[in-house]
């Protein structure tokens, strides 16, 4: 599909040759101006008939798009795990407000607190739209291919990160791909307000009017429940060191 955006010049069937002034890829609704009108006319995508000046069609789907991207992501990163990049990962968990989901692929050791951050690979479902490798940009159908070309030309170096062997956590992955695709994704985070860690996975909807999650129990990430002990463990360790050096420091008195 030819790139949308500000600009391009259609032609409609009713109104002639026109140019974009305005694009929503988010729903498929453009707006464009035609001829000497001095209003903007708003066209949908989907079902108006709206061709490129050359006649080609702009297709659009007549769905519109997930509200958040972690399905698309989690099938890009089941298809790097097939190809030998295993050592990626994906963390997914919603923002203070719960309008949204926010998600972060990294690469390398699976460092789930201390991961590395490169533009491009992380956002939510707020600014997908805007995300300069991984978002809907002007090709809001693109496969799963395309994405993960997409990010290979962006960043060969992060990705080449990726290259390597980590065989539990890519079989989770996959077990966790083949029960909640294409409806369902997962999160890393809870409501701590509402009690401690679940016992298993919270799976959550990726668009709206899909029945709740009533599938298999699944279990959290390799590894995942170790690393909150430890990191438990070592805050407790690093309040009793910093409590004893508080108690062992001069007082002014003493100065």
């Amino acid at each position: 599909m030819k790139p949308i955006a500000p600009g391009t010049v259609i032609f409609h069937r009713y109104r002639g040759y026109g140019v974009i002034t305005a694009v929503n890829l988010m729903t498929g609704w453009i707006c464009a101006r035609f001829g000497s009108e001095g209003r903007t006319l708003d066209l949908n995508l989907s079902c108006d008939q709206v061709q490129h000046a050359d006649g080609e069609p702009i297709q659009f789907r007549r769905a519109p798009p997930d509200r958040m991207p972690h399905g698309r992501l989690m099938a890009m990163m089941r298809e790097l795990h097939k190809a030998g990049y295993q050592r990626l990962y994906l963390y997914s968990w919603p923002k203070p407000s719960g309008l949204h989901w926010r998600w972060h692929l990294f690469t390398g050791p699976r460092h789930w607190l201390q991961r590395s951050w490169r533009e491009g690979w992380y956002g939510s479902g707020a600014d997908y739209n805007l995300n300069p490798v991984l978002g809907w940009s002007d090709t809001p159908g693109d496969s799963t291919h395309a994405l993960l070309s997409a990010l290979a030309r962006f960043d060969p170096q992060g990705l080449a990160q990726a290259l390597g062997r980590d065989e539990d956590h890519a079989a989770w992955f996959a077990d966790v791909c083949d029960a909640l695709l294409p409806n369902y994704t997962y999160s890393l985070g809870w409501d701590r307000q509402q009690g401690p860690e679940p016992e298993f996975l919270p799976v959550i909807p990726l668009r709206a009017n899909v029945a709740p999650y009533d599938g298999r129990a699944l279990p959290w990430p390799p590894g995942w429940t170790h690393l909150w002990r430890s990191s438990g463990a070592a805050a407790r360790r690093i309040n009793v060191v910093s409590r004893t050096v508080r108690a062992d420091a001069p007082s002014d008195a003493d100065r």
